[in-house]
């Protein structure tokens, strides 16, 4: 364990959905932080597409919470990642989830995790996230951030469709492929993965770009520096192609539009165990040796 001075005095709770067992452990915990002297703000949240984040509740979340617990898998935690504002705001995953790979702790440590940040004694794992920008003739449609990844693909019937690749406005390759995704270190075990991209370790400077499924078998991963701009541009018209954030929000996409990605200046900070390491979830997750 490491000491840092920061102190909690906010804590907001964000809940995997329609899961009955994490949302009654996080009811417990407001009496749990209000013993201590530290504020819970509103009721535990929960994102479904019935109930979209409410824009006061999300500036509230933003602007208050010194720390997060989220009780739930990766896509929860994917979607805290889109929550955190332009605030550094210390995040603590217990896993409700199947896969783990950013909640790392069990439900029968967190109380034990939580007195040690209030007492100041954690790690914490930064991660890289990226901001990607939809353009359409010189009008921005829409942004986002990202945890994992950006990807832009085909709908299942489509044609293989062409996406231009610049690296700060260096031109890199067109890429004929039923998509491209475009992943940080965190999002290298996730579609990048099961779409043959290398592992990268959630420290590296690195971004990874991906082609799904290409027409060429020569075109393969390329690990890029994360100080680099890249312009992804669609150019072929063709039904049904989108950019997804996260897998999470989409976007429908048409010929010429441009996705501009860096770099975020805002890191995601996850509280770590201080029993194990990435190598421990690795091996377990992705079954290695068995």
């Amino acid at each position: 364990m490491v000491s840092t001075s920061k102190v909690i005095k906010n804590v907001g709770i964000v809940v995997k959905p329609k899961n009955g067992e994490a949302l009654a452990t996080a009811q417990k915990l407001p009496e749990w932080f209000e013993k201590r002297g530290i504020s819970v703000i509103g009721e535990p949240w929960q994102e479904t597409e019935i109930c979209p984040p409410d824009e006061m509740r999300t500036a509230r979340f933003r602007e208050n919470a010194d720390l997060i617990v989220v009780l739930g898998g990766d896509g929860t935690m994917l979607s805290t990642a889109r929550l955190v504002g332009d605030r550094e705001v210390l995040v603590l995953g217990i896993n409700y989830g199947s896969l783990g790979y950013l909640t790392d702790f069990r439900i029968e440590e967190m109380y034990s995790a939580l007195e040690s940040i209030c007492a100041g004694q954690f790690e914490i794992d930064t991660r890289m996230m990226l901001n990607a920008e939809h353009w359409r003739a010189e009008k921005m449609l829409a942004s986002g951030r990202v945890l994992n990844d950006v990807v832009i693909n085909k709908a299942v019937l489509a044609r293989i469709i062409e996406i231009e690749v610049d690296l700060n406005d260096q031109f890199v390759n067109s890429f004929r492929a039923d998509g491209l995704i475009v992943s940080t270190p965190t999002g290298s075990t996730a579609y990048n993965l099961s779409a043959g991209g290398p592992i990268i370790y959630p420290s590296m400077n690195a971004v990874v770009l991906t082609p799904i499924c290409p027409f060429t078998l020569t075109n393969r991963p390329i690990v890029m520096p994360d100080t680099a701009e890249i312009k992804l541009i669609l150019k072929t018209e063709s039904d049904g192609v989108a950019m997804t954030l996260d897998g999470q929000v989409g976007y429908q996409m048409e010929a010429g539009d441009e996705i501009r990605i860096r770099k975020s200046e805002i890191s995601f900070n996850l509280v770590k165990p201080s029993n194990r390491n990435y190598f421990d979830v690795l091996r377990n997750k992705l079954k290695w040796g068995r």
